[in-house]
């Protein structure tokens, strides 16, 4: 999708967005990582004020897919850090969008994937292992499921049902 932008797929399809297969995230996210344009398929995650799941995740082959984490929308502290987000570049990922928090911006920003998340936060998230993986999420009212595609640029995010031949 690298030169058609959201805003073009979304007015080139106004029947799945009708129908609901083509859905637009809320503006809630702050764009991280060198990489402003990103997509491939979902892989989910649900946790609150805890890593250990995102980073188990990352360590694993992304083959271009995006991890998508519903951190519950938490602003108390940070769930991703710049340690895992090299990971994930050197293991594959297109990108991550966090519901929640991130930090060490300065070393995300130097890296080639994408991230999104609601705001940066200094301090560190626990560690116990809690969380839901492969689960349906819902984020700003928008529902996501694993193995969707998820297309994101510096006009927004969108979720689509089936990969668009765009």
């Amino acid at each position: 999708m690298a030169l058609v932008t959201t805003a073009e797929v979304c007015d080139a399809n106004p029947q799945l967005i009708v129908s609901g297969e083509l859905r637009a995230l809320q503006p809630l996210f702050q764009i991280y990582g060198r990489r402003q344009v990103f997509s491939g398929p979902v892989v989910t995650l649900k946790v609150f004020e805890d890593n250990v799941l995102i980073r188990e995740f990352l360590e694993e082959k992304g083959n271009g897919r995006v991890l998508v984490v519903d951190g519950g929308g938490s602003l108390r502290c940070a769930i991703l850090g710049g340690n895992p987000v090299v990971q994930a570049q050197n293991n594959g990922w297109a990108g991550i969008v966090v519901n929640g928090c991130i930090r060490d911006v300065d070393e995300i920003h130097g890296c080639d994937i994408g991230v999104r998340a609601l705001a940066s936060h200094p301090m560190k998230a626990n560690k116990k292992g809690i969380g839901e993986k492969h689960v349906p999420i819902t984020i700003g009212g928008t529902r996501i499921c694993d193995g969707e595609w998820l297309y994101a640029d510096t006009d927004g995010i969108l979720i689509s049902r089936a990969e668009l031949s765009v």
